[in-house]
């Protein structure tokens, strides 16, 4: 069954929010990735991680990418091994892989780190003094300036 609905009242009055509406419907279309597992944290109100597992994968074997606002995780075992092994199981996935997430406005990676086998991308919310809200005054004047009011004289006329 495919149900199609349309987010356009949401964004009625709303200015500004165009790519929102671009986000949610790419995000609705898009498939679960299942492979590698990660986890979103929230460490406090501006500070983000990324933690992705990374089992048998050393730094030489992950690249981390910022492209307009969209980070790019990718990785596979790049080296085969020179012995040849023959697994009874294989559990451990070693397949490439490639993760993207689309960045909020102001969001900067700190650094990344591989420990564990478990790959932490940190991410910062650094909002510029001119993009914080800011109060507007508001001109509170008695009397408002009227407009020229023409009368016509009976005398003139």
């Amino acid at each position: 069954m495919n149900t199609a609905f349309s987010l356009a009242p949401l964004f009625r009055s709303s200015i500004g929010f165009d790519r929102f509406n671009d986000l949610f419907e790419t995000a609705l279309r898009a498939e679960p990735t299942a492979y590698p597992p990660y986890n979103v944290e929230k460490h406090s109100a501006d500070d983000y991680r990324i933690v992705i597992a990374a089992a048998g994968l050393q730094d030489g074997d992950l690249d981390i990418q910022v492209e307009r606002d969209v980070l790019t995780i990718t990785g596979g075992r790049r080296e085969k091994s020179a012995e040849s092994v023959q697994y009874l199981h294989q559990g451990i996935a070693q397949r490439a892989f490639k993760l993207s997430f689309r960045l909020a406005d102001h969001i900067e990676i700190k650094g990344a780190s591989l420990q564990n086998g478990l790959l932490n991308v940190d991410l910062v919310r650094r909002v510029p003094e001119e993009a914080k809200p800011r109060r507007v005054a508001i001109n509170t004047e008695a009397t408002a300036p009227r407009a020229n009011v023409v009368t016509l004289d009976k005398e003139a006329a």
